[in-house]
């Protein structure tokens, strides 16, 4: 299944949705069951034969066979197996461990970014480091988080990027325009926003400010990791061997959405991680923290949005993103090798990131890609999508692709759902999920 504006939001996070088990078979494979030695020596004119795991179906994978058929043309010596790899994205990392294992795994493979040192750690990744290190690369247009994630440990680059995403403020301008109140702009405070929600929930009506999943999912936790950052906080320590959530950043980040959610009681508390957009779609949410798979069905239900940064702190509109790769994998053959690399670097390319990204409705993955008339076609369809393109430069930290990230995410989801439904204390409820996080990343080394 592909990643893309039709996709819903429960798709977009389901990136930690990897079993635990799962990381013990990767990691546990890691000395077996090794690839058949191919060619020692580099002949780029040599016949070679690359394997692609797309996990894309529909119309996002017949962009990327035209694409594939395009290169082939242009390297008559090169064949692209391009298939979608499993029946859903989500299946991919269970039919690469499995790969792993008996020793036929793609040369390329689209990846969940959650999923970036799990695959390190299988040592079947290669190291191209060195190769986007080359001026013609421009690895600079990727974002800080997407780079990030291709690069797990900071030791190797396993792959390019392949889809990027944030959490940018959207708002609903029916909505305000009935409470009277202005819209938010780019350089609002948390306070400002909370005082917004507040003006604009009516409980005669059921409308409210914003809102928030208390599912206990991944959507409930990395709608949380702003409000940390943007506070001085951390997820992990700098070994990232223990959670550092429960710090005073955390606590004072999530005593502010107590106060929302209990106090003000201004936030709609969702226990589905969907509705919260239909209700937002119809007129009766007035703001909620998404990304650029909402524009498409808000531009179906026809609502009166607008789109700006996250609110900040002291200045700092340090947002979330979710970036997937394209993880490239060693099969000790040279030639095969360099062909995975240049295809994959052709495919990133700025050139065909509009074909690719633009056109299937994702944010370009690179800088450059965001100036072009491809783009600015889509911004006409779905307006707000370049806001969300530019929130990209505040995306500075990457979520942790530590094998432990379930277990974390987990714990400290429950720990925010209970709070903000009045069930428990922001300190007490973060230092019990921190112990359950760093069971988790302990058993996951």
């Amino acid at each position: 299944m592909r990643i893309g504006r039709h996709t819903s939001t429960a798709r977009r996070i389901g990136r930690v949705s990897a079993v635990i088990g799962t990381v013990a078979v990767l990691v546990g494979v890691a000395g077996c069951s090794g690839t058949q030695q191919g060619a020692t020596t580099l002949d780029k004119d040599a016949d070679v034969t690359i394997t692609m795991w797309s996990g894309q179906t529909d119309d996002a994978q017949k962009i990327l066979e035209k694409l594939a058929s395009e290169f082939e043309k242009d390297n008559p010596n090169v064949t692209i197996d391009l298939s979608p790899g499993a029946s859903s994205t989500e299946d991919l990392l269970q039919k690469l461990s499995a790969g792993f294992a008996g020793g036929s795994y793609p040369d390329i493979s689209y990846a969940f970014g959650s999923w970036a040192s799990q695959l390190e750690k299988s040592n079947r990744t290669l190291d191209i480091t060195d190769q986007v290190a080359e001026p013609d690369v421009k690895w600079d247009e990727f974002s800080d988080a997407a780079r990030k994630t291709v690069q797990p440990t900071g030791e190797k680059t396993i792959g390019f990027p392949a889809i990027v995403d944030n959490l940018s403020l959207i708002y609903n301008k029916t909505v305000f325009d009935a409470a009277g109140v202005e819209y938010p702009t780019d350089d609002w405070s948390w306070d400002d926003f909370r005082d917004a929600a507040a003006e604009l929930t009516d409980a005669s009506t059921n409308t409210y400010g914003y809102a928030y999943s208390v599912s206990g999912s991944e959507e409930t936790t990395w709608q949380f990791w702003p409000h940390l950052w943007q506070n001085g906080g951390a997820i992990l320590s700098d070994d990232e061997k223990t959670a550092e959530f429960a710090s005073d950043a955390g606590v004072e980040a999530l005593t502010f959405l107590q106060g929302m959610a209990v106090d003000d009681q201004s936030i709609y508390l969702d226990q589905t991680d969907t509705k919260f957009a239909q209700l937002f779609a119809t007129d009766r949410i007035a703001m909620m923290t998404s990304g650029p798979w909402q524009l498409y069905d808000l531009n179906t239900a026809g609502t009166d949005y607008g789109v700006t940064v996250l609110p900040g702190t002291d200045g700092d509109h340090t947002t979330v993103s979710g970036p997937d790769i394209w993880a490239l994998f060693d099969h000790k053959d040279k030639n095969r090798e360099y062909w995975s690399y240049e295809f994959t670097k052709w495919l990133t390319s700025a050139e065909q990131d509009e074909r690719w990204n633009v056109e299937v409705g994702n944010l370009p993955i690179r800088s450059s890609s965001a100036d072009s008339e491809a783009f600015a076609a889509q911004v006409e369809n779905y307006p707000g999508l370049d806001i969300m393109a530019a929130n990209n430069a505040n995306a500075k930290q990457a979520r942790p692709t530590v094998s432990g990230y379930v277990g974390l995410s987990e714990a400290i989801a429950n720990a925010i759902a209970e709070v903000l439904q009045g069930q428990g204390e922001p300190k007490a409820a973060l230092e019990e999920a921190a112990e359950r996080a760093n069971t988790a990343l302990s058993e996951n080394e």
